[in-house]
């Protein structure tokens, strides 16, 4: 089957540049149906749920080892069984996703995330305590890439990553919320406080429509226009959109047909969109996040910061940094996005590996401080803006339906062990050099840039079964996407 009878052109897009105003504003308007505002509080809840999650083991650390008479051992444990169960849950959220469909599992998810807290919250020793954090853990694995990809399959092109990078803001948003509220609230009460994003989300999941790309990944081909006339309005004309899926995921089938099960993806073809979901999604680890997000009190107090003013200032600048990102996003395009917030991570990873050297050689004592608060600042204001939303967004939007749930289950597991191998190693890198350290980390965002550059193309503004053919079907001459 041609390319050209399964995808609009690229010329179109062009030519109707005088109409793109109002295009914008009926998409939106469109977009704005019940069921579409329902899927995204559904998602931007589960987003807020991972940041609380995230965030609750800092402030509650010495509350938590004197109530429950901890060592600092046994709460390192419960600290890091949460990336036990990222790995776990990042082996079965693609299989999950794909042979239950996209809402049952965001179902199975918030059950999990609910039991957990209640764990925590009555815990009256640290089994009950790990076993919590470790259903946690689980589910974000899950979810952590369910959540773009539900999302990205129900929007419209021109909302896909704005509705994704805003989802995705609310991780920040239960990050700081528990950050800030741990130092007020008792360790069982912000327990239960996190389980609320979940009892939220889980009358809501009643309402909610499937994804139209999984209806027709599995044979459910007459529901397709149904969801789509739901999700873009009852008076608008869905039948090209559904059109397009239906005849694209046949084509996909057609393809593969000798081709089945999860070994699938590793074919020649998707080996660069492959490459490009792993390493875009495990940079951010590999380049220092979990050293900065878990021991930023440690970055502070070694280089004479106040740590609750770089807390405080910190989480505003990485909070309005997703901000921008949300409103660009969808103007200049990701891969821009995706350059200037890795500029800005490696300069932050550059001038914190400065400020220690400083530091440790006791040069410019009253500078060192405010430059280790201003890195901190560049680095997760950098991350907001680009590094933290985008490369879920890409990863959600290159992979075709039949291979989405392996590819999902391969990039969460890199970027698991990547979490899991800079948290477990941060300390004794820090022993090693603090310097070295962050000059490693600078190294990585730089060789990241560079591979930006080079092979991320950009996908703003397309349809996804454009930007896959693009990828698996097209020949050189017409890959019009990079």
């Amino acid at each position: 089957m041609a390319e050209e009878s399964l995808l609009p052109s690229h010329t179109e897009d062009v030519s109707a540049s005088p109409n793109k105003s109002s295009s914008l504003l009926s998409e939106i308007s469109n977009a704005s149906t019940r069921p579409f505002v329902l899927a995204f509080t559904v998602g931007s809840c589960g987003a807020l749920s991972f940041g609380c999650i995230v965030g609750y083991t800092a402030p509650t650390q010495s509350s938590i080892m004197k109530d429950l008479n901890l060592s600092i051992a046994d709460f390192s444990f419960f600290g890091s069984i949460l990336t036990v169960g990222l790995i776990l849950g990042a082996l079965i959220c693609g299989k999950l996703a794909d042979l239950v469909g996209r809402v049952y599992t965001i179902w199975i998810t918030n059950i999990l995330v609910l039991i957990g807290w209640l764990a925590i919250a009555f815990a009256k020793d640290v089994r009950l305590l790990d076993l919590g954090r470790l259903l946690q853990g689980i589910s974000v694995g899950i979810s952590s890439y369910l959540g773009p990809i539900y999302i990205s399959e129900l929007a419209p092109r021109n909302l896909r990553g704005a509705a994704s990078s805003l989802m995705q803001l609310f991780v920040g948003v239960g990050l700081s919320a528990f950050y800030a509220l741990g130092t007020a609230v008792a360790w069982r009460s912000l327990a239960i406080l996190g389980s609320i994003p979940s009892l939220v989300v889980l009358p809501l999941l009643f309402f909610i429509p499937e994804s139209p790309r999984w209806l027709a990944k599995v044979g459910r081909e007459k529901e397709v226009e149904g969801v789509l006339l739901n999700l873009r309005g009852a008076k608008s004309d869905v039948s090209d959109e559904a059109a397009t899926i239906l005849e694209y995921t046949k084509h996909v089938e057609q393809q593969d047909v000798d081709s089945r099960g999860f070994f699938k993806l590793f074919q020649r073809k998707y080996a660069l969109p492959l490459t490009i979901g792993v390493v875009l999604i495990s940079m951010p680890q590999l380049g220092g996040l979990n050293g900065y997000t878990f021991y930023t009190d440690t970055i502070f107090t070694s280089t004479g910061v106040s740590s609750d003013v770089g807390f405080i200032l910190t989480s505003i600048v990485q909070m309005s940094g997703g901000v921008l990102g949300v409103l660009f996003v969808d103007i200049s395009g990701r891969r821009s996005l995706l350059l200037v917030s890795q500029a800005g991570m490696f300069l932050g990873c550059l001038a914190t590996a400065i400020s220690f050297f400083l530091q440790k050689n006791n040069c410019w004592e009253t500078g060192t401080p405010i430059m280790a608060l201003i890195s901190v600042m560049v680095y997760f204001g950098s991350y907001g803006l680009g590094m933290g939303p985008i490369p879920w967004i890409i990863a959600s939007e290159i992979y075709p339906v039949d291979v989405k749930g392996a590819a999902g289950t391969v990039c969460n597991l890199f970027t698991s062990i990547s979490s899991w191998l800079v948290t477990y190693s941060f300390n004794f890198l820090l022993q090693w050099s603090s310097t070295g350290t962050f000059m490693m980390f600078a190294t990585v965002m730089g060789l990241g840039f560079v591979f930006t550059a080079k092979l991320v193309p950009e996908t703003k503004g397309k349809s996804l079964e454009e930007i896959q053919s693009a990828f698996t079907d097209s020949t050189p001459e017409d890959s019009t996407i990079f």
